[in-house]
């Protein structure tokens, strides 16, 4: 061990090295005067940094169980070789292709006797710091530590710290001189690790060498830290770098970077969470709940798991599944040593709500620690909770439910800038311009506060939001992690330190299911507690999330662990490794739902016409004498249509429309005045007469309650999401008529042979094979299918109904099941066999897109992870990468007028579309719509941000959907326009 409180330069000279070496590693520039605010800054300035920078990060940020495991593989050093290891990343950078690239910083290092060739120019021959740093480092290692296999999985983290692991054949330049030749360079090289390695604390690099290693998933995760802590401290030395070596030590490194943290207010989150006091408080004392039956059962099983495992809930819709799951976090992060949570919710629409829930929630625990809960969707900036503790403004009145209604893909504004490149693309770029990052000093997203106690804007960057210690976002977050991008590590590092709980996670469709798997899988190696809640989950999906889990603990990738049949419903599911082997339980006594099933009847209204005329007939005949109807369609231009209907012939009662073509803030009004009317809390407010049309939106996650509901035949998981809006809430008022709730079924009808005919926006979204399977359900209950124009208001023979919850796991057992349940004439095996098709189609599609292949998923290290390329640029290429389906886009609704634009709601906005204030942006960006997916090439062809938004961080990648006097736009072979009430209107031009 040596003295630290020395420069480098009096360490390098006690070290022996001679005065030749001293010199020239003390040229060594890591940071240029033109990228660094003028001040060049020394590249072993940069690398004690980085230490110092990780050494506040092990305090103030890593987990404890994360903490643990580097002691585990470092013999009780984990604090100084997590120093080591995140520092060490630019070793690289002493290298002629990087000292070259600016002729300025250039000359010293020339003058010193550092000397290169030509250097080629051909950027695909051109030499990165970061693969120099691996190729540099990986033959010391082998030899200093003695062992191939340490040295494995170490050089991967230094050589994939800009985004990308490659190949070891990656690390073998192809031009002698881009890595440097003579024994100059090769001193000098040996030189800054060492010096380095001292400077730190370590007798010499074989001192560093590990005693374990760590799994992949876990160098994932610290390799995500690694990047994080270079991001800071290259922060933290913009405008002020040392260019004297005199200067630089890691005591003034540590002075320099506290004082950079403190002004970023970073932190983790718990920091070391106590045992809850009884089993049972995390629901009684911080949530205030009288546990039911099912919350009950996931708590005690959070408390009886022995390790880190998959805990699977399966509950009826309104049962208080993810108050549970807040509870079980509580339990599982106090014991297992984790230090958040990030909570996956199915949609935009339904992220706001849940923040809102998770803020209360955090400050339980500590009130200052609601500047560390982040909202991550593309539209958080309404959101009137977020808004307020991001900007530092009084938090708005009530609960803040300022939820916009947004669909799960982020807009253009959240462009992540860079390009993604390949494994021939290493050219030598400096770093703050090769991942593209905004100088850390400058607020981001427009917002200016920094108040001392405030929340930590460093970590608004897209890339960056899953690094807060409490996150609530959409699946696509948890997702990304699993996808083969750039800077996948820092994803995946804030899951690593976290609870994960995934809502409502039978809404994957088989290509994110995919990604989840994927990310199951990761979790699982990683020691990640995760919770998924579903209340309508097919056997064969909780087997798939079991096996992907427990492949992730035990490192294979061919695991089958049979989940053992539940003794009823609701249950929950474990899955955990012990002494090598997959173990997979089941609740073991029957856990009764809080309510009683209620019969719920079915009826058939044959009907597949776009033009609403029946389904708005029917909807008047349900609430003739009063009550709440939901009607629930598969194709925003038939809602729009059932609306019209109704609205033409005069309805008598509240009429809402809802549906996902609308603008965000006419959508985030109607959202809360729904919830309002039909939510919990309705009481006396809840009207006589109302109906809510809606598409998909209002499936899941939407807590109002109707008193008849009438819906497009889907999927029967789906077909039961919907009826959990039937009669929701205890003690709601109803009239005579609807005491017991009624469903009717349309967007169906039979031909002449009997055999069912679907909408065809339904067909096309869910396919033929599972509508078929949901309507043979519904008719051994509904009686059989009959042709349009057949009266909706009797069935054909009496049914004996659907009890709910109590058939919920039949009904899904037996429509994803592999016996025949259809009628002969209906085909069901030429449309089973058409749907697989299709269904391994996307698997395959999505495996191009997957962080692992599988047969490669065993491997030991990250060597090589990013085998073909990093994939998605931007934002919506990553949301495009999860999600399948024709790409949409989104625009923001402006009105030409003479002299210049207004927005949606009349504000002016000025000759070229310029916007004065925040207040004002609001208001603008309130019309932002998202255009179907058969506009998408028109609009990107046409359509750009107004020259006037260029200076606005919330507009300037925002296309404008101009709209001209009389209200309407083309684009393609359509003409659009914008109505406040039916939203987007698209029409053949």
């Amino acid at each position: 061990m040596v003295d630290r409180g020395g420069s480098v330069v009096q360490l390098m000279k006690a070290m022996g090295l001679s005065p030749e070496t001293v010199e020239r590693v003390s040229q060594l520039w890591g940071k240029s005067a033109a990228r660094n605010g003028g001040r060049r800054h020394l590249l072993l300035g940069h690398l004690l940094d980085t230490a110092a920078v990780a050494e506040l990060m092990w305090d103030q940020f890593l987990s404890p169980a994360f903490r643990q495991r580097l002691d585990e593989i470092s013999g009780g050093r984990g604090r100084l070789w997590f120093m080591w290891v995140c520092g060490i990343h630019d070793c690289g950078k002493a290298c002629p292709a990087f000292q070259a690239v600016d002729s300025v910083e250039a000359a010293p290092v020339l003058a010193a006797g550092l000397n290169w060739g030509r250097l080629p120019t051909d950027r695909r021959k051109m030499w990165r710091h970061d693969v120099a740093g691996a190729a540099l480092l990986k033959p010391r290692l082998v030899a200093e530590w003695g062992s191939e296999e340490s040295a494995a999985w170490v050089w991967p983290l230094v050589a994939g710290h800009h985004g990308v692991f490659p190949p070891v054949q990656g690390i073998e330049p192809r031009h002698r001189e881009v890595q440097g030749r003579g024994p100059a360079w090769a001193e000098a090289q040996r030189a800054v690790v060492d010096v380095f390695t001292r400077a730190v604390g370590f007798a010499d690099l074989a001192d560093v060498r590990p005693v374990g290693a760590l799994k992949k998933a876990e160098q994932l995760a610290l390799s995500g830290l690694i990047v994080m802590a270079d991001w800071i401290a290259s922060g933290g030395r913009v405008g002020r770098g040392l260019a004297d070596a005199g200067l630089v030590s890691l005591d003034e490194a540590r002075r320099s970077m506290a004082e950079w943290w403190a002004g970023l207010r970073l932190r983790g989150g718990w920091r070391g969470l106590p045992l809850p006091r009884t089993r049972l408080a995390p629901l009684t004392d911080r949530l205030a709940v009288i546990p039911r039956p099912s919350q009950r059962e996931l708590v005690e099983r959070a408390w009886s798991i022995p390790v880190p495992g998959l805990l699977i809930a399966e509950a009826p819709m309104g049962e208080g599944k993810t108050k549970a799951a807040l509870a079980a976090a509580e339990v599982l992060a106090a014991r297992f040593g984790l230090d958040g949570v990030f909570v996956a919710m199915p949609t935009q629409a339904t992220s706001d709500p849940m923040y809102e829930q998770v803020l209360r929630w955090v400050r339980s625990f500590d009130p200052q620690l609601e500047s560390q809960v982040a909202l991550l969707h593309g539209r958080r900036r309404f959101q009137a909770s977020w808004r307020a503790i991001w900007e530092g403004k009084p938090l708005p009145d009530g609960d803040g439910e300022g939820s916009d209604g947004a669909e799960p893909n982020c807009a253009r504004g959240d462009a992540e800038l860079g390009t993604a490149s390949g494994f021939d693309d290493f050219g030598a770029i400096e770093e703050d311009a090769d991942f593209g990052m905004v100088p850390a000093e400058r607020p981001a997203e427009g917002l200016s506060s920094f108040d001392a106690d405030g929340p930590a804007h460093w970590f608004l960057d897209t890339k960056r939001g899953l690094l807060t210690a409490f996150a609530v976002g959409t699946v696509d977050h948890l997702l990304h992690a699993a996808t083969r991008t750039r800077h996948v590590m820092l994803r995946f590092a804030g899951l690593a330190q976290k609870v994960v709980i995934v809502d409502e996670v039978h809404a994957a469709d088989v290509y994110m299911r995919q990604f989840l798997v994927e990310a199951l899988r990761w979790l699982g190696q990683a020691r990640v507690p995760v919770v998924l809640l579903s209340a309508t989950l097919p056997p064969a999906q909780r087997q798939l999330f079991v096996n992907a889990y427990l492949s992730g603990v035990l490192g294979r990738a061919d695991v089958h662990e049979p989940v053992p049949q539940s003794a009823g419903y609701p249950c929950v599911t474990l899955a955990y490794g012990a002494n090598g082997r997959a173990i997979a339980e089941t609740s073991r006594e029957a856990v009764h739902s809080w309510r009683e099933p209620i019969p719920v009847e079915l009826a058939w209204l044959p009907d597949t016409e776009v033009s609403g005329a029946r389904v708005a007939e029917a909807v008047r005949d349900a609430v003739a004498d009063g009550g709440v109807a939901l009607v629930v369609v598969n194709q925003v231009a038939r809602a729009q249509a059932v609306y019209e209907e109704l609205r033409a012939a005069g309805f008598d009662g509240q009429l809402h429309l809802l549906h996902a073509r609308l603008c965000a803030a006419h959508r985030a009004d109607r959202t809360a005045e729904c919830l309002r009317l039909m939510g919990p809390q309705a009481g006396a407010e809840r009207p006589e007469r109302m109906v809510v049309i809606a598409t998909q939106l209002a499936e899941q996650s939407f807590d109002v309650d109707a008193d008849v509901l009438i819906t497009d035949l889907a999927p029967t998981d789906l077909l039961l999401q919907r009826i959990g809006r039937l009669h929701r809430h205890s003690g709601t008022r109803r009239p005579e008529a609807h005491r017991a709730p009624r469903v009717l079924i349309t967007g169906v009808v039979a031909e002449q042979d009997g055999v069912p005919r679907f909408l065809g926006a339904s067909e096309s979204i869910y396919g033929r094979w599972s509508l078929l399977r949901a309507a043979a359900l519904v008719a051994e209950s509904a009686g059989p299918l009959t042709a349009a124009g057949a009266s909706h208001g009797a069935r054909s023979r009496p049914g004996k109904g659907w009890s709910i919850p109590a058939d919920v796991p039949g009904l899904v057992s037996r429509a994803y099941s592999d016996d025949e349940i259809c009628p002969s004439g209906w085909r069901e095996a030429e449309a089973l066999e058409e749907w697989r098709a299709k269904e391994l189609e996307r698997e395959k599609k999505a495996e191009e897109f997957l962080l692992c292949r599988q047969r490669e998923w065993a491997a030991p290290t990250l060597e090589g992870l990013h085998y073909a390329g990093s994939r998605a640029a931007t934002q919506e290429q990553l949301d495009a990468v999860v999600r399948d389906g024709d790409p949409t886009i989104e625009a923001v609704i402006v009105h030409r007028v003479p002299g210049g634009y207004r927005a949606y709601d009349g504000t002016w906005l000025g000759v070229h579309g310029e916007v004065d204030d925040d207040e004002a942006t609001d208001r603008l960006m309130g019309g932002t719509v998202r255009l179907p997916a058969r506009l998408t090439s028109p609009a990107v062809e046409a359509l750009r941000p107004l020259p006037g938004w260029a200076d606005r961080p919330w507009l300037k990648y925002r296309p404008a959907l101009v709209l001209e006097d009389d209200g309407t736009t083309l684009l393609g072979a359509h003409r659009v326009s914008y109505d406040d009430v039916l939203g987007l209107v698209v029409a053949p031009a």
